[in-house]
């Protein structure tokens, strides 16, 4: 009996520490984001500031919805590389809608309002979302490689759009019908941009579609077992096609809430942002081999990011260490990935 004892002593301290690091492992990204906040605020006065805060937390709005819609696509165990492009080819898309849409033939120019001008840019994110999801599910294009090559695809056109200029003075004449652009980017509500209730919004519908429907078990089976889901009746290739369509809207709405920020649209905005994206969804404990991950750890990824980003820049870090730091947070990331995935196989 004092055997029995003793050994369930000695055992008590092992499991301690070991349910310790389970939690600093699953919660890696949120310990990082209050660490990021302690050492900065310490380093520096104004960064512990509510202003500071919010205009930080604009700049998570844009990267946070690109990464929710990846978090969607790498869920299913693919990638998508054209999201920057997207972004940028879906801003300029509503900038060539604010400036009217000359008829030719009739001699007239329309000018469509604010509300028809999101609903096309999002028909547009859409539209790059299907193609790239039947390249995937229907030609079994790799996901990567499909994307690739949808990216040069999207900033070609929206280079040809601008023919390589950009749309500036969106904000529209109230006799054309056409005003309230801006509105997205610059407006606050109770002192709160509207961009964070947009990604907020986003991110409840996401974190409710995966959770509380059938697409989200669907998403989460084909993305850890597809072989498997598919014997079980999941239609994989319509869950990969939404994703990316999915991803796609994100990406649109993404280029509005920027394009509406600087109130102009360039062919070249978007630039790297789906390399950010990927990041904050890895940094975010998410398993690169589909399967495993969550809105709530997207968003403290993209947090991570931008508030490291922003700490950097005001303790006066040269933007060279900052790519190197980035890009170690990343690397870590995906080492602390490995360490608590590793060997226990993708599952829903």
């Amino acid at each position: 009996m004092s055997d029995t004892t003793s050994k369930a002593a000695q055992s008590t301290p092992t499991k301690r520490r070991l349910d310790i690091g389970y939690l600093l492992l699953e919660g890696r990204a949120f310990f990082a984001l209050i660490a990021i906040i302690v050492i900065f605020s310490m380093l520096s006065p104004n960064y512990f500031s509510l202003p500071n805060f919010l205009i930080m937390t604009s700049q998570v709005a844009i990267f946070g919805l690109l990464a929710i819609g990846m978090l969607l696509v790498i869920l299913s165990g693919g990638i998508d590389l054209s999201v920057g492009s997207t972004l940028a080819l879906c801003g300029v898309f509503a900038g060539f809608l604010m400036q009217g849409v000359e008829l030719e033939s009739l001699g007239i120019i329309i000018y469509l309002p604010v509300w028809a001008v999101v609903v096309c840019t999002l028909a547009m994110g859409a539209f790059v979302g299907v193609i790239n999801g039947i390249l995937v599910a229907w030609f079994k294009v790799p996901a990567f490689v499909a994307t690739l090559g949808t990216l040069y695809v999207a900033r070609g056109a929206a280079l040809l759009m601008t023919n390589g200029l950009t749309f500036n003075n969106l904000s529209g004449r109230a006799e054309l019908g056409n005003t309230g652009f801006e509105w997205l980017g610059f407006n606050r509500l109770w002192g709160v941009p509207i961009s964070i209730f947009a990604l907020s919004l986003v991110a409840i519908t996401v974190y409710l579609l995966l959770s509380r429907t059938p697409f989200g078990r669907w998403l989460y089976s084909a993305g850890g077992n597809p072989n498997a889901a598919r014997l079980s009746g999941v239609p994989v290739s319509k869950v990969l096609i939404w994703v990316y369509v999915l991803s796609g809207v994100c990406a649109a709405i993404a280029g509005l809430v920027l394009s509406s920020q600087l109130t102009s649209a360039g062919p070249t905005a978007g630039t790297t942002y789906e390399l950010t994206a990927i990041a904050a969804v890895v940094i975010g404990g998410a398993a690169l081999t589909g399967g495993r991950g969550t809105v709530r750890g997207t968003l403290l990824g993209g947090f991570v990011i931008v508030f490291l980003g922003a700490g950097l820049v005001i303790t006066g870090v040269s933007s060279y260490w900052q790519t190197v730091f980035t890009g170690a947070v990343i690397v870590l990331a995906v080492l602390l990935n490995s360490i608590n995935y590793g060997g226990k196989g993708r599952t829903s």
